[in-house]
């Protein structure tokens, strides 16, 4: 763990930028066809997702990865895009161990042929993209120069909320990915009772890859703890919760309008809209956007977290 008034810097390289363009394309054609197109992934996807809302939810998901790879590639240096990146590869491991542990279920040899590409190109993303995104990390934290620095710290609110969110997230996403993890052919009832409508295993454990992931961002926030330096994930965060509200309005005639379960998730998926926007206003008051500073995002601090005068 960093000491406290640590600044991880250094330039973000040249191949942690290719990997957020890949991931930019790949987020996007997934929102295209899950979340605009939900309705014939039963049929055109790398795996028969029976529920058109399954499908929606993971478009909208994806469509927060696409936010976050467009946000995290104007910003200058590697303390910025650390924690986005580190949630990524988190995401991108869990979804290749969900894949290898179901690969029986992707269309490889059978489907109809547009649903046989796909199902190749979700292998071969989920193998090469976690080892990317690993050396990456690697190769971005060998050359991270520490400097002393007053750190614009979190409001206490944010954090608590944060705290609170971060949490129902990790915990609903073990829930999921252990379901899934243990039945291979029927619905994991028993660890998808919570959910408001039904989940085969490899959708249940890609949804629990979402959520764990997410859970992990805001426990690195919270750790991390300069205000100034969340943009991405401050952005990432309310685009998450926007995007999927949406899904849910779009079929909204599919579901069960009496299960308090769906009740609880849109009142959850609020609550991240509503922090969210906060976080990203707390990162402006902070300087913290490099749009904002018109210096790269480097602006000087004073003691008060402000810039200086003259």
């Amino acid at each position: 763990m960093d000491p406290v008034g640590a600044e991880e810097t250094g330039d973000v390289r040249a191949g942690t930028r290719w990997l957020l363009v890949a991931f930019a394309v790949l987020t996007l054609l997934a929102v295209l066809q899950l979340l605009l197109l939900a309705d014939v992934a039963d049929r055109y996807w790398a795996w028969t997702i029976r529920t058109e809302l399954t499908a929606a939810f993971l478009g909208a998901a994806y469509g927060g990865g696409f936010v976050l790879s467009i946000v995290a590639l104007r910003q200058p240096d590697w303390s910025r895009i650390r924690l986005p990146v580190l949630t990524v590869t988190a995401f991108t491991w869990l979804t290749g161990l969900a894949t290898l542990i179901h690969l029986h279920r992707l269309h490889l040899v059978d489907g109809g042929p547009f649903a046989r590409v796909v199902a190749w190109v979700w292998l071969a993303v989920y193998l090469v993209v976690p080892v990317a995104c690993l050396v990456v990390v690697i190769r971005q934290e060998r050359g991270r120069v520490r400097q002393p620095r007053v750190l614009r710290h979190m409001p206490d609110g944010l954090i608590a909320a944060l705290a609170v969110e971060g949490a129902m997230f990790f915990a609903a996403g073990v829930l999921l990915f252990a379901g899934g993890m243990t039945v291979h052919h029927d619905e994991p009832r028993s660890a998808a009772a919570f959910w408001p409508w039904e989940l085969t295993p490899l959708s249940a454990q890609i949804i629990g890859a979402w959520l764990i992931a997410l859970g992990l961002a805001a426990a690195l926030a919270i750790v991390q703890g300069d205000v100034a330096r969340q943009l991405v994930a401050a952005t990432t965060y309310t685009a998450f919760g926007v995007f999927e509200v949406v899904a849910i309005a779009w079929y909204w005639p599919q579901l069960n309008r009496h299960d308090a379960w769906l009740w609880a998730w849109l009142t959850f998926l609020g609550a991240v809209v509503v922090t969210g926007a906060l976080g990203i206003r707390a990162v402006r008051a902070a300087g913290g956007s490099a749009a904002d500073t018109g210096d790269g995002g480097r602006a000087p601090v004073t003691a008060a977290g402000g810039r200086p005068e003259g």
